[in-house]
């Protein structure tokens, strides 16, 4: 397979993570799917990590999705599901 080709599949498959997390927080069933309101959603995100309250929200948000992902690793080593890593 050629680079490019490598390349692609590691970015697809980055962009479909990001989507599920998405749905995983349940973003797209509040919004019935209103794209429009998603972006503008995320647009308002991006402001408030470029203001002066970006730190404060970098860390609350940080904790709060460890929480999430921490929540949701099973309860047994037999379990199907992995342990998400910690991505800080």
């Amino acid at each position: 397979m050629r680079t490019w080709q490598i390349e692609r599949r590691k970015r697809t498959r980055h962009l479909i993570e990001l989507g599920g997390l998405v749905v995983k927080a349940g973003v797209v069933d509040l919004t019935n799917d209103d794209r429009a309101m998603i972006y503008g959603a995320m647009i308002w995100i991006a402001e408030k990590l470029n203001s002066e309250d970006g730190e404060h929200a970098r860390d609350t948000w940080t904790k709060l999705g460890k929480m999430a992902f921490k929540m949701e690793r099973p309860a047994g080593p037999n379990d199907r599901v992995q342990p998400q890593p910690d991505r800080a």
